[in-house]
């Protein structure tokens, strides 16, 4: 098994940024061919890094120190009164997890989520294949929550890892139309709930960008840590 004094590194080319504009970018990642458990993933996340199928990164730009690693300590957290609304507002869902996979429930509404809300992306078009290597590959322990109706009506999807110190919230997709929702907002407050239940103190956010309007979410949960200079500090 690896450990972070073995493990290799290995960075890309400069690239187009996939958060501000007219920007070039550099990703570190983790050898595709390290056997990673959860308890040397979970020191990667303390380090910033973060996972995308079974690809481990983070970003590695020498000019540009935009991307942050964000994280709500569970214990400490406190809704706003907007975040309560919402909670209360979908506490008729039904929560349970699955096994990461390719269903075609899944996929529909995925689909539907990335041609109405990131059109304008690098996600754009959707497929199964990128469902896949995105999704439901790579994870260690890692879940989806499914976010269901009474009536059995899927409505959100939040892919979560386990990790020794938390949850890692990598990715949400949900239904578009259901705007009174909040689904976004939701299926990171349960995850917090769910983090404070598992009795783990984190709930990591991943990636944080001042200028990207798309991240201005994360922000919005008090209290939040930074990993600022190599340690996390309290915002």
């Amino acid at each position: 098994m690896s450990n972070l004094r073995t493990l290799r590194f290995y960075a890309t080319p400069e690239h187009d940024c996939s958060y501000l504009p007219d920007r070039q970018a550099r990703t570190l990642f983790v050898d595709p061919r390290a056997a990673i458990d959860r308890n040397l993933y979970s020191q990667l996340s303390d380090l910033g890094f973060r996972r995308s199928g079974s690809h481990i990164y983070r970003p590695h730009c020498e000019s540009c120190q935009a991307c942050v690693s964000v994280r709500i300590p569970v214990t400490q957290f406190r809704p706003s009164k907007t975040q309560r609304r919402i909670a209360n507002r979908n506490a008729d869902l039904i929560v349970r997890s699955s096994p990461c996979m390719l269903t075609q429930e899944y996929y529909d509404l995925y689909e539907r989520y990335i041609c109405q809300r990131h059109a304008d992306g690098d996600m754009y078009p959707p497929s199964e294949e990128q469902f896949v290597n995105f999704l439901a590959e790579g994870g260690t322990d890692s879940c989806f929550y499914e976010f269901r109706t009474t009536e059995d009506r899927l409505l959100a999807v939040a892919v979560s890892d386990r990790l020794d110190q938390g949850l890692s919230a990598l990715y949400t997709f949900y239904d578009p139309d259901e705007h009174r929702r909040s689904l976004g907002v939701f299926a990171i407050l349960w995850q917090v709930r769910q983090a404070q239940r598992l009795q783990l103190p984190f709930l990591y956010l991943g990636y944080w960008v001042k200028d990207c309007r798309k991240m201005n979410y994360k922000t919005a949960y008090s209290p939040v840590e930074m990993l600022l200079d190599g340690e996390w500090q309290r915002v």
